[in-house]
């Protein structure tokens, strides 16, 4: 299919984002990426300075895809402004994740910052993908302040519970000028499929992968979910019904 998701100036064929995080060693992670046909990855630059794990040697596997250095672990504006220009001066680009942490628990989301910091962001002419949660409300808001893509999340960062809310990812989709990526909570296959059935343009997931069993073969099932998913959608579904419908001429020839 000649089906593009354009994100800022960037096009690209797979609609599935994966993360590099968790992995139990980086030829595990090499393979995984490679099984999912994904073709942009996320880096979380600020926790791999704290781990002490040279953001170089991380670069060397990623050859190849597009990096998404996102700010995982900020948890103040300014914190995550700060890693974005580190990002540039790295020399990754302009195409950055941005989520600004609210809560250690839940790991949710805090809209006042994150909204602060996409403002910023735009004027220094980074293409942002913001993280929310499933608000339509503030999923407006931040395409309002120029975030190239929003990304609500399906629900809490790796609890694996798929997509809690349905009915809001499908508001959000409908009423967006801008790609939707649905990132967090996928489990398995069927949360992904799911979500591309609801109209995302993309899914983003790093622990329904890196946590599985087989997380190779996982990354696989993702793959094929996601093109199965968003197949669907472009098919158009059957209209739900509460009575049964024949499907079978009601007379002989």
């Amino acid at each position: 299919m000649n089906d593009i998701l354009k994100i800022g100036s960037k096009e690209f064929r797979s609609r599935l984002f994966l993360g590099t995080g968790k992995y139990a060693t980086m030829q595990l992670m090499v393979d995984s990426l490679a099984a999912s046909g994904c073709e942009v990855v996320t880096v979380a630059l600020r926790r791999a300075n704290i781990d002490g794990t040279p953001v170089e040697d991380m670069m060397s596997y990623l050859k190849g895809y597009t990096l998404l250095p996102n700010t995982a672990g900020c948890y103040t504006p300014e914190e995550a402004i700060r890693v974005c220009r580190l990002a540039r001066e790295m020399g990754v680009g302009e195409l950055v994740k941005l989520e600004v942490i609210g809560d250690d628990k839940t790991l949710l989301p805090e809209h006042i910052g994150t909204l602060e910091a996409t403002k910023v962001l735009v004027k220094e002419c980074f293409t942002g993908l913001a993280y929310t949660n499933d608000d339509p409300v503030m999923a407006r808001k931040l395409e309002e302040a120029g975030a190239a893509a929003v990304m609500p999340a399906g629900s809490p960062i790796g609890c694996g519970r798929g997509i809690l809310n349905r009915s809001n990812i499908h508001i959000i989709v409908e009423n967006a000028k801008v790609p939707i990526i649905v990132d967090a909570g996928v489990g398995t296959a069927s949360d992904v499929a799911i979500a591309f059935e609801l109209g995302v343009d993309g899914v983003l997931l790093n622990t329904g992968i890196a946590g599985a069993r087989d997380p190779v073969n996982m990354a696989r099932a993702m793959r094929h979910a996601a093109e199965a998913g968003r197949l669907a959608y472009l098919s158009g579904r059957i209209e739900k019904r509460l009575y049964a419908k024949a499907s079978s001429p009601l007379k002989d020839f």
